[in-house]
């Protein structure tokens, strides 16, 4: 019954015997020498985008520590010239008009040079972090791509991350 069924659609034991170990053969040459670096490439690739991905979040967290820094070294300085500036206050009767601008001048003074030093570490730290991401993005495309990225490739790449962090 099944050799009739089989004998009707052409199928003969030794051919089916010798394609089937053909087919084997074929599965196993394949499997080890194709298809298997071709998962290891993509295996590799799929990590290196994880990675991007992952320090863009890192420097994400810096930047949103250095604000918090920021905030904190501003008030920091507000305190400060409102404890210097409550001072001068309280020792208005003992001291003449005089000594009350003097302490006025220095804390005004002591707020601007923190505003400054603030201001100054705000953009080297906003700097170094946009010079990271440009790094990251350059990195990560030419990961992606699977190419050499020419210096005009980089400049436009790091234009285009720079605008981008911009906005």
């Amino acid at each position: 019954m099944i050799t009739q069924i089989l004998s009707n659609f052409g199928v003969t034991w030794p051919h089916f015997i010798a394609q089937t170990l053909l087919f084997l053969i074929a599965l196993y040459v394949l499997s080890r020498y194709a298809y298997a670096p071709i998962l290891n490439i993509l295996e590799e690739r799929r990590k290196r985008i994880e990675e991007g991905q992952l320090n863009a979040e890192k420097i994400k967290k810096q930047l949103a520590e250095a604000e918090l820094r920021y905030q904190e070294v501003l008030r920091k300085a507000n305190d400060d010239a409102q404890i210097l500036v409550e001072e001068s206050r309280k020792n208005n009767e003992a001291f003449s008009q005089r000594e009350m601008d003097r302490a006025v001048k220095e804390s005004a003074a002591i707020v601007d040079r923190a505003r400054a030093e603030i201001a100054s570490e705000r953009v080297r730290m906003v700097d170094e972090v946009k010079r990271e991401m440009v790094s990251l993005v350059i990195k990560t495309t030419a990961s992606v791509a699977g190419k050499v990225l020419t210096q005009d490739d980089q400049k436009r790449l790091t234009e285009e991350a720079q605008k981008s962090l911009a906005a």
